[in-house]
């Protein structure tokens, strides 16, 4: 099985289709920044500039699920499991009126994943 660089838990999938139903397309951004710490940001789809240094990790949900090609140099050996949790984020992402918030957990990929990844390059 193809592995995946980013994946969602199954209150993620959920909380994604709730927010699609109310929002129309979605995607996703693993900020970097001061203001909203590292935590994924959900926007409409769109709503958010893709920039020239900006990656695309894959897909959760049907939703693009992005991050900066320097904070990737960070990551590229991990995969990104994407968690909500209660609680009210420091951010503009679409859950955080509901009073809960995305947030990242991550594992290390192994040699034959990272492999595996290499070769679709």
């Amino acid at each position: 099985m193809k592995p995946q660089r980013v994946i969602v838990t199954s209150e993620a999938a959920a909380l994604i289709q709730r927010l699609k139903k109310e929002h129309g397309p979605l995607m996703f951004h693993q900020s970097g920044g001061c203001c909203d710490g590292s935590q994924p940001m959900c926007f409409k789809e769109g709503e958010f500039r893709i920039g020239g240094s900006d990656i695309c990790l894959g897909e959760v949900e049907g939703c693009q699920f992005y991050m900066s090609a320097d904070q990737f140099t960070y990551w590229k050996h991990t995969q990104l499991i994407l968690h909500v949790t209660p609680g009210r984020g420091s951010s503009f992402s679409l859950e955080i009126p509901l009073g809960v918030r995305f947030y990242i957990e991550s594992r290390m990929l192994t040699e034959g994943e990272m492999q595996a990844l290499d070769s679709e390059n």
